[in-house]
This record gives C-alpha cells, sequence and structure tokens, in this order.
C-alpha cells in the first residue's frame, strides 16, 4: 500500500491544481482576458484617484468575485459542452443561467465602480 502523503503535501499540490487552473483560464479564455485588463485599468484607477483602503478591498473582492464566476461558468460550460455536444435546450438553459450569474455579479462590479469613481471624477 502506497504511503499517504501528509496534510502539507496535499495542500501544496492543492494550491499548484489551483494555480494552473487560474493561469488555463487567463491563457484560454477570452471573456477572462478581457475582464483581468479591466481589472488592470480599475486597479490604475485606483492609484490615480488615492482611493481609501476599503474602496480598495471593495474593489478587489468585485474583481475577485467577477473573475471566479467567470471561471466557473467556464467550467459549467466546458462540462455541459463534453456531456452533451450537441444542442439540448437543458444544457442550453444551464449555459444561460451560468451566464446569467457572471452577469449579474458584473452589473454589481459597474456599480461599484460608479459609486467609488463618479464622486472623485466629478
Amino acid at each position: 500500500m502506497p504511503k499517504k502523503e501528509s496534510f502539507v503535501v496535499n495542500r501544496i499540490k492543492s494550491v499548484g491544481f489551483a494555480f494552473r487552473g487560474a493561469l488555463l483560464l487567463v491563457k484560454t479564455e477570452a471573456s477572462i482576458k478581457i475582464q483581468f485588463f479591466i481589472a488592470l485599468i480599475m486597479t490604475a484607477a485606483g492609484f490615480y484617484f488615492n482611493i481609501s483602503a476599503t474602496e480598495w478591498l471593495i474593489q478587489f473582492i468585485t474583481i475577485g468575485l467577477v473573475m471566479s464566476i467567470e471561471g466557473l461558468n467556464t467550467a459549467i460550460e466546458t462540462m455541459a459542452d463534453f456531456i452533451h455536444p450537441e444542442r439540448h435546450p437543458k444544457i442550453g438553459f444551464i449555459k444561460d443561467v451560468a451566464a446569467g450569474a457572471v452577469f449579474i455579479a458584473s452589473v454589481a462590479a459597474i456599480i461599484v465602480a460608479f459609486v467609488i469613481y463618479i464622486p472623485k471624477m466629478f
């Protein structure tokens, strides 16, 4: 029987797999590339407008939320296409709901950006 790996070794491997997944998302998914670019612009805007620590936290949580949900959406769509490559109403529903979750998070991110930056611009 093979020796069981330690908890720490398993956690290190898990972080490695997660990092690889994040890199795969950024390298292969156009929507994540766009969102990453927007995140860079918003980070630059944060420095330019000298936003508060609380505003930074809210901004980074919002960016993380949108990009995380986009990653889940990509995983759901890829799995759905693998399981049922042909068009199917139930698969279409699943993919639409996953995309809708990204849309909701994106609208929330836009509202957060307006709340943080509109008062600083005017």
